[in-house]
C-alpha cells in the first residue's frame, strides 16, 4: 500500500476532475470523469445509480487507475497525478458524499444532487497502491 503525500492530498482537495479508469469485460480500459475526494487514505467517489458501467467493471475487476490534472506545470507540461489501486464499492451514502464534494466542485453553498429524495447510491473507495505522474507526488 502506498500513501498519498501532502502535495497529492492538496491537489485532490482543490477539486480537479478525476479520470477513473476501469477494465471492461474484454480487458479494454474504460474512462469516466468523476468527482473524487479523500476519506482517510482512500480516494472516494459517489454514484447515485447502480447500472453505471464503471460500477459493473469494478464489481468484476477491482483494479483501477485515477488521474488528476494540476494547474501547475514544468517544461511546458501540466503536472498530473496518477493513482493505481484496488477499488471496492459500498452501498449508501452517495448523496451525502456528493453534497460534500459539490462544495469544492460547484462552490460553497451548492446543492447537489439536484433532485428531491435522491437514491442512497454507492461509494467507490480506492485503496492506493502506487502513485505516479509528473509533479511533487511521484514515487
Amino acid at each position: 500500500m502506498a500513501v498519498l503525500n501532502e502535495a497529492a492530498r492538496a491537489l485532490i482537495s482543490t477539486g480537479p476532475l478525476a479520470h477513473l479508469v476501469t477494465l471492461g469485460a474484454d480487458g479494454a480500459p474504460s474512462v469516466a470523469v468523476v468527482w473524487m475526494g479523500l476519506e482517510g487514505d482512500e480516494l472516494v467517489a459517489g454514484h447515485l445509480f447502480p447500472d453505471q458501467q464503471k460500477l459493473r467493471n469494478i464489481r468484476r475487476d477491482p483494479r483501477v487507475a485515477v488521474s488528476f490534472e494540476a494547474s501547475s506545470q514544468s517544461w511546458g507540461m501540466r503536472h498530473y497525478l496518477v493513482v493505481h489501486g484496488t477499488a471496492r464499492i459500498t452501498e449508501g451514502g452517495a448523496p451525502e458524499l456528493l453534497s460534500h464534494l459539490a462544495q469544492t466542485y460547484l462552490g460553497a453553498g451548492a446543492t447537489f444532487p439536484p433532485m428531491p429524495d435522491p437514491p442512497p447510491g454507492f461509494i467507490t473507495h480506492v485503496l492506493v497502491e502506487r502513485v505516479g505522474g509528473n509533479g511533487p507526488w511521484k514515487d
